[in-house]
Formats: structure tokens, C-alpha cells, sequence
């Protein structure tokens, strides 16, 4: 049961990873080659950098489901993987924060206010996920001195 569960996590992770692969490699360069691109070109090229903590996180995630397979969720590697993966969410939010202000110049100037409401959800999502690995990251903390004490008390 508990492998199908992460079984399916691990396809989810993979399509994710195939879909903002296939964003980097064909979407991306074809709106910067494009000649009507413009100001919008600097966005595009921008978007590449925020992708090295996304796969490296994406990494983390599927090692993180690996753990769990092998019955190592409550360990002090599971801690380190949900810190790395909280780090690359606040490390993206970061970068597309900093970003915000020229994407809200181009939008102001071609009136397209649609470009600033991406960039917000991008580092709303990145902030959350950030969030949720710090959560988890403490509550597993806790459940591994509650684990220990325990095992101390026997």
C-alpha cells in the first residue's frame, strides 16, 4: 500500500520535472528568439535561474519519497531533505520577488497586468511550499525527540 502511495508521488514529481524541462528547453527560447519579444526577453532569460532550485528541490522531493520507502520518513535524513527543499522555495520565491519590480515595469508599460499576477502566484506558491517544509521540518523534529525518549524510557 504504502509503496503505490509514493509510487504515484514519484510519476507526479517526474511529470513535473518533464513539463518544466519541456518549458526550458521550448517554450523559453522560442519567446526569446521570437523578434516581437521586446522587454519581455529579460523575463524569459530570468526564468532559468530560478530553475536550478527547482530541480534540486524536485530532487529532494523524490529522495524524500525514497526514505519514506524504505521506512526512513522519521529519520534525521528526512529533516535535512525537508530544510533543503525548504531553502529552494524560499531561494525562488526570493529571486522572483527581486524580479518583480522590472516585470511590473514592462506590464505598467504594455498594459498587461496578467504578467504581475504570474509572477505573484509563482512566489505565493514558492513562499507556501517554503512554509509547508518548515512545518513538516519541525513536526518531524519533534516526532524524532518523542522517538527518542521513548526508546530511552524502555
Amino acid at each position: 500500500m504504502k509503496k503505490s502511495s509514493t509510487l504515484f508521488l514519484k510519476f507526479a514529481v517526474f511529470t513535473i520535472g518533464l513539463a518544466v524541462l519541456a518549458l526550458c528547453v521550448f517554450a523559453l527560447p522560442a519567446g526569446i528568439m521570437a523578434e516581437n519579444a521586446g522587454r519581455y526577453r529579460y523575463i524569459l532569460l530570468g526564468m532559468y535561474i530560478p530553475a536550478i532550485p527547482f530541480y534540486f528541490g524536485l530532487y529532494q522531493a523524490y529522495k524524500l519519497l525514497n526514505l519514506i520507502d524504505q521506512n526512513k520518513a522519521f529519520s534525521h535524513l528526512s529533516i535535512d531533505v525537508l530544510k533543503i527543499i525548504k531553502y529552494c522555495a524560499f531561494v525562488i520565491s526570493a529571486l522572483y520577488a527581486a524580479g518583480m519590480p522590472y516585470i511590473f515595469s514592462v506590464a505598467q508599460d504594455d498594459d498587461a497586468p496578467g504578467v504581475v499576477a504570474i509572477g505573484l502566484v509563482i512566489i505565493f506558491a514558492s513562499f507556501v511550499v517554503a512554509v509547508f517544509a518548515a512545518v513538516l521540518q519541525r513536526l518531524l523534529g519533534d516526532a524524532l525527540e518523542i522517538k527518542k525518549e521513548n526508546d530511552l524510557t524502555v
